[in-house]
């Protein structure tokens, strides 16, 4: 099949013409905005030729073709008539995706993602501390102390987080946010927790009938106050004159927004957060384990609908309440289970290719991600995500009946190990993972998976045809070392936030995270991709490597504002030559992230193609060798 006739199957998939938006592309997929996403036909999208696998982002609709190839298909599809879209059309478009619902809890996530990493340095900081008290260590006076300071900051200081990243949503000024947060559990307020244990710390009494305290471990009235405080700023600036704005706004928003915090939104939604409090706790003590058996069996539908941001909310609530976090180990039967059915399918199957999606993506679930796992593999298949369900219900039921609660969240699984090393339960969540990986293997493979045909023998057959009548037999690869085409910290592929290069669809490589502009040639080259937007460079190496270097993450969005191109396709560089520049300023300011991908897309060619760099690297540094 040639590119045109992939390109028409692709749109009659996609539901015709008539169902699309906007299509663009970047350096390995092409991004559609559909009408209704419910038109496509994502089976036949998945099985056709050159398609790598596909899956919902960010309100689009992503196909993966890799490098090269989407170029052409992006090519093709749009000479067929698709309509093209501009970086502000692709980014109001995507904001518009879902329902109410599904655009409230993507704002949600939007608010607490960015807490999530101090919140888990807390619980590990936690897990720490319980180790050395389980081996009957107790640190000195000092010491304990400053691991107080460790365990308890994040939570005292909750609500100026909290606020702080809803002004920022919300298009506030965050630094009038984290302000008036902290305002909210000044020191001179009395202490909520001090007030509520019944000491001697009371109630201040505004007007003989208003009681006011802090608002330590408050995380809803925080939001409400961060979503009324960045749209009243908003509105204040918009009729204070520029002249004086920088006076007025900050004193108003502050002035009002806290008497309105501490009097009214802080005690009415006080209220409400705790019989929110109560529900959770309720469904999660049900007996039996039932409450973790219903939350482990449908969190990974919660996942694939992209709600499952509301989970952040209540886990940081019952952390900032309890310092435990029972959710923790329920959602980690769930994503153990996913993995393993993933795995199950990797092991049985005969196709290479969806042996090489496999193997990566479900070590990508089992660092804490299951995107690549569910939609490039499972639900791809179906009866593997519904049988791994079945599992992480159970394993969700098991973690339930053992009272597990892990002393942060946005950890799970592997890494997820530190949040029960300090409180006692780390040989129950040891079992509890191996339940569930078991039942999601046994279930996936004795039930949930067959190859349609011996794709292998054809794949190695039609090969072999086309040598024999082309005498296009490719030279033989050469083992070598690829020197890093970036200066700065490596970063492990599975840790980078793109499914699509985390998962290892693309093949296997490293990253890094810039600390200078720079690309370079990472070995002795021909350039075959040079993206006008100067964002990601294809090569391929006089041994044979064909290499993807790919600056940021959804980069492409910025039309190469920041980016300079310094080579054209069919350029033959040397190892070291400059290849292009970049701002990482910019990228930052358009709320991206610089991480740079290195990637070898021909990784199924090679017996080995290994990360051998960790800690920074220089300009020449060995980064990936490839044995053949």
């Amino acid at each position: 099949m040639n590119n045109q006739e992939i390109a028409k199957k692709v749109i009659d998939a996609l539901g015709g013409r008539e169902n699309v938006n906007s299509v663009a592309h970047c350096a390995t997929r092409l991004r559609v905005m559909v009408k209704d996403e419910g038109k496509i036909n994502k089976e036949v999208i998945e099985n056709l030729e050159k398609v790598q696998g596909a899956f919902f982002n960010s309100g689009q609709y992503q196909i993966i073709f890799g490098t090269g190839t989407v170029n052409k298909m992006y090519d093709e599809v749009v000479a067929l008539g698709l309509p093209t879209s501009s970086k502000d059309d692709m980014k109001a478009e995507a904001a518009k995706q879902g329902n109410w619902f599904q655009r409230a809890i993507r704002t949600f996530g939007d608010v607490f993602v960015p807490i999530i990493p101090v919140i888990v340095a807390t619980g590990l900081f936690m897990g720490v501390r319980g180790l050395f008290n389980a081996l009957e260590m107790p640190l000195p006076g000092d010491f304990a102390t400053y691991t107080q300071i460790l365990t308890d900051t994040a939570f005292i200081i909750l609500p100026g987080l909290v606020v702080w990243s809803t002004f920022r949503v919300f298009g506030g000024n965050p630094a009038v946010g984290i302000v008036l947060g902290m305002m909210l559990v000044s020191g001179s307020l009395p202490n909520a927790w001090a007030v509520a244990s019944g000491g001697e710390v009371t109630a201040m009494n505004f007007f003989g009938f208003i009681p006011v305290v802090g608002l330590q471990g408050s995380v809803l009235p925080a939001f409400i106050i961060g979503v009324v405080g960045a749209k009243f700023e908003k509105a204040v600036r918009k009729v204070v004159p520029d002249v004086i704005d920088l006076l007025v706004t900050p004193f108003v928003t502050l002035l009002v927004m806290s008497i309105l915090g501490l009097f009214v939104i802080g005690p009415v939604f006080h209220v409400v957060e705790n019989y929110i409090l109560i529900g959770t706790k309720a469904i999660l003590g049900l007996p039996f384990g039932l409450g973790g058996f219903l939350i482990g069996g449908v969190h990974q539908l919660i996942v694939v609908s992209g709600v499952h941001h509301i989970f952040n909310l209540l886990e940081v609530q019952l952390l900032a309440a309890d310092h435990a976090n029972p959710f923790n180990a329920i959602i980690t039967a769930a994503m153990t289970a996913q993995g393993a059915a993933t795995v199950a399918v990797g092991v049985k199957t005969k196709n290479p290719k969806l042996k090489t999606l496999a193997f990566p993506a479900a070590l990508s679930a089992f660092l804490g991600i299951t995107e690549p796992a569910i939609f490039g593999v499972n639900l791809r298949f179906r009866k593997p995500f519904f049988l791994s369900l079945i599992a992480g219900a159970i394993g969700g039921g098991l973690a339930s009946i053992l009272g597990l609660a892990g002393t942060g969240n946005g950890i799970t699984i592997i890494p997820g190990t530190m949040l029960y090393v300090g409180n006692g339960q780390l040989a129950q969540y040891l079992l509890m993972v191996a339940v569930s990986f078991a039942l999601g293997f046994a279930l996936t493979y004795m039930f949930g998976y067959e190859d349609e045909k011996e794709v292998a023998t054809e794949v190695e057959t039609e090969r072999l045809v086309q040598e024999e009548t082309t005498g296009n037999i490719p030279a033989a690869l050469q083992n070598e070392t690829l020197v890093t085409p970036i200066v700065g910290d490596v970063v492990a592929l599975a840790d980078v936030n793109d499914p699509v290069f985390s998962s290892g669809a693309m093949g296997q490589g490293i990253a890094v995270k810039p600390s200078q502009g720079v690309v370079y040639a990472p070995a002795d080259a021909e350039v075959s991709i040079a993206f006008a937007t100067g964002h990601a460079f294809g090569l391929k190496t006089t041994n044979g490597a064909e290499v993807l270097i790919h600056v940021g993450i959804d980069t492409v969005t910025m039309n190469g504002e920041g980016f300079e191109q310094k080579v054209s396709q069919g350029d033959k560089v040397k190892a070291g030559d400059v290849l292009g520049t970049f701002d990482s300023n910019k990228i930052a300011a358009a709320g991206l992230d610089d991480t740079t991908m290195v990637i070898v897309t021909n990784t199924a060619d090679y017996a080995s193609v290994a990360p051998v760099a960790t800690g920074s690297v220089a300009k020449g540094d060995a980064l990936i060798e490839v044995k053949a």
